[in-house]
């Protein structure tokens, strides 16, 4: 039984924007995933970083949590910001109920245990004052709520945060976000959201009292990152 992490699968097998088109770590990528799922047995679990799906909605996504589903172990899934489908969890539970999906979670407000460890996490957001508006600060404050929620689900568990956005960018923090993961003790935070040249100004190792890794699924191959 392992943990692991992997992001933006942008998987599109009943909508037309297939990611092969950029070539690359993208060319024939729905077969990198299933080859690098292949290790893995129905024992493990692992964290799905958003962007799932370019599907806008549940019934448009069918084949793509269908194909989620089949992938060994359980997942935990994110919300990414190109997952337009994203409803409320009582109405995905049940779309994944009337569909046989049963290996799919939801991090949302919450949090799961996975041993001595805590899963926990949020979409977060990147926000920059003298840049973005106030709907942007909303939003941020949005996601800072729900990652307090999910920090303090864990209780005095050892917290492994998984985001969507980075915290950290080039040079680029989101203080808010950093200072909350040092605040409850997060010593491991997980991000995706980076893609192709921008491989190269994410930032990765620890930093103040926090473990950053980009699990980004064209940065790993798509072969999910083995955390334990």
């Amino acid at each position: 039984m392992s943990l692991y992490a992997i992001g933006d699968l942008h998987l599109s097998l009943s909508s037309p924007k297939p990611m092969d088109i950029f070539g690359g770590a993208w060319e024939n990528y729905v077969f990198k995933i299933l080859d690098g799922f292949s290790g893995l047995t129905q024992d493990d679990v692992t964290v799905l970083c958003g962007d799932l799906t370019w599907a806008m909605d549940l019934q448009e996504g069918l084949e793509d949590f269908l194909f989620i589903d089949r992938l060994p172990g359980r997942k935990i899934i994110i919300k990414g910001n190109h997952d337009y489908w994203w409803t409320t969890a009582t109405r995905t539970y049940k779309f994944f109920e009337q569909n046989g999906i049963k290996t799919i979670d939801i991090m949302h407000n919450n949090c799961y245990t996975y041993g001595d460890v805590a899963i926990c996490g949020t979409r977060g957001w990147l926000y920059e004052e003298e840049i973005h508006g106030q709907q942007d600060k909303k939003i941020l404050n949005r996601e800072l709520m729900r990652l307090e929620v999910s920090l303090k689900a864990a209780g005095d568990k050892e917290k492994l945060c998984f985001l969507h956005y980075p915290p950290r960018y080039n040079n680029y923090v989101c203080t808010e976000i950093v200072d909350m993961l040092e605040a409850y003790g997060a010593r491991h935070c997980y991000y995706g959201h980076i893609h192709s040249a921008g491989h190269r100004r994410a930032i990765q190792g620890k930093i103040g009292t926090v473990d950053y890794k980009m699990v980004s699924g064209d940065y790993l191959d798509f072969k999910p990152l083995q955390i334990i």
